[in-house]
């Protein structure tokens, strides 16, 4: 996965360095290359078939290119080779390639202001619009699969240590703690686990406290980028987490979701996880609950907001004019309240504007599908703030990685919190340092 991104990062060298010539003859028909597979691809086929259905100027052609990696790689070769598709999805940690490859992209705002549409981002999500869009406002890509960290809880296991199922920890100290009680009465295995260390107890960890990750507001201002991860309130917090690994209270299931398997085989207890893994949690039968993503308790401020994950619609550069006409006219459509509706009803995702999310609401979904509206509530609490918009660096993927190594020498008790931190942020600027030069 490394070496993926690294080659992603090494195309986008490149690709950022040229431009690309238009096709002389205009087209109507629109490539949208993307990653969703499985019950996800069927969503995206019947949503070109209906947009195409919907009028007689355009034909949208969804066209799988594999993994999100794969899709992002294909993507850059394909606009060196001027062969680029219309519309393009990537995901979250593409984004920062994507924003710095403005000489290869067209903004979606100006693009659907082009296409006749006002574009107004107040009728979007303000955590989505302002994840995907740079420091003026200024929207780059459409939010289509956004979703938020939330904690997952095994009720029968918090009975059973003597804890109430209806009330879930809402900070980090309450977390530890039920988890330590979890494993001390033997309720379950194990207390506690986590996937995404990075994402989700990095990156929105310091949006949800309203602290900085980095400087240049995390990147959005800025590439030269300088981690501030090896602060206080991020040692405290790591180092609980390495205590209780100690302890065998938390147990570490991979870098990415694999300690999914470790919640839904009632191993562990608690989970902190992405709202899209909603679908396996109620397929495995579990009588579960959903809560917040917990807060530090001294952190002013705290909860702010959360930031999104997934994955957006980017729209290359050098198409023909008619081409970027039905691209905002799928925009349009895909902004559509009942479309959006369906589609954050069915999938699991964010809804992209706040009609839907209000016409959901007003449908009774929430209370007839309880925790569905909560990784929605966490990013609209409060305004984002400079701490809390999102992360951007040039190389994202990199940086991550880095990070993982320290965090796993952590967790298998070979340094502390506050060394595995330090080395995180060293070699982090030193990543980031040379992805800017």
């Amino acid at each position: 996965m490394t070496e993926t991104f690294q080659k992603a990062g090494a195309l986008a060298a490149l690709l950022f360095a040229g431009t690309m010539a238009a096709p002389a003859a205009a087209q109507t028909e629109i490539q949208w290359w993307h990653a969703m597979s499985g019950a996800n691809n069927d969503v995206v086929e019947r949503l070109a078939a209906e947009f195409n259905e919907s009028q007689s100027d355009y034909r949208l052609v969804p066209v799988f290119k594999g993994t999100y990696p794969e899709t992002l790689n294909a993507g850059i070769a394909a606009f060196r080779a001027r062969q680029a598709p219309a519309i393009i999805q990537v995901f979250d940690v593409g984004t920062g390639v994507m924003m710095g490859a403005e000489g290869a992209v067209r903004p979606v705002a100006e693009v659907l202001e082009e296409g006749g549409y006002a574009f107004d981002k107040a009728q979007y999500l303000p955590g989505i619009v302002s994840y995907y869009s740079r420091p003026d406002g200024t929207m780059l890509s459409f939010p289509y699969n956004s979703s938020s960290p939330v904690l997952y809880y095994n009720k029968d296991a918090f009975e059973a240590a003597g804890l109430d199922p209806e009330s879930p920890p809402a900070t980090w100290a309450e977390v530890f703690e039920a988890a330590r009680t979890i494993k001390d009465s033997g309720a379950a295995p194990c207390g506690y686990t986590s996937t995404w260390l990075t994402w989700i107890h990095l990156e929105n960890f310091a949006a949800w406290n309203d602290v900085s990750y980095g400087t240049q507001e995390n990147g959005l201002a800025g590439p030269d980028v300088e981690l501030k991860i090896n602060e206080p309130i991020y040692v405290e917090h790591f180092q609980a987490i390495a205590d209780l690994a100690r302890d065998g209270v938390f147990r570490y299931g991979g870098r990415t979701s694999e300690a999914k398997q470790l919640f839904l085989s009632n191993e562990c207890a608690i989970l902190t996880e992405s709202s899209g893994g909603l679908g396996d949690v109620v397929n495995s039968g579990m009588n579960y609950g959903i809560g917040q993503l917990p807060y530090e308790g001294n952190a002013e401020g705290a909860p702010q907001n959360t930031i999104p994950g997934g994955a957006s619609l980017w729209v290359f550069d050098g198409r023909p004019d008619e081409e970027y006409k039905g691209v905002a006219e799928f925009f349009n459509f895909l902004s559509q309240t009942e479309v959006q509706q369906r589609l954050h009803e069915e999938s699991g995702y964010l809804p992209v504007t706040m009609a839907a999310y209000e016409a959901t609401k007003a449908s009774g979904f929430y209370e007839e599908n309880p925790g569905r509206e909560t990784p929605i509530t966490q990013m609209m609490g409060k305004a984002p703030t400079e701490n809390s918009r999102g992360v951007r660096l040039p190389n994202l993927p990199q940086v991550r990685d880095i990070q993982n190594e320290e965090f796993e020498s952590m967790l298998n008790g070979s340094q502390d919190a506050q060394a595995a931190l330090d080395k995180a942020v060293e070699r982090g600027n030193a990543a980031i340092a040379s992805a800017t030069q």
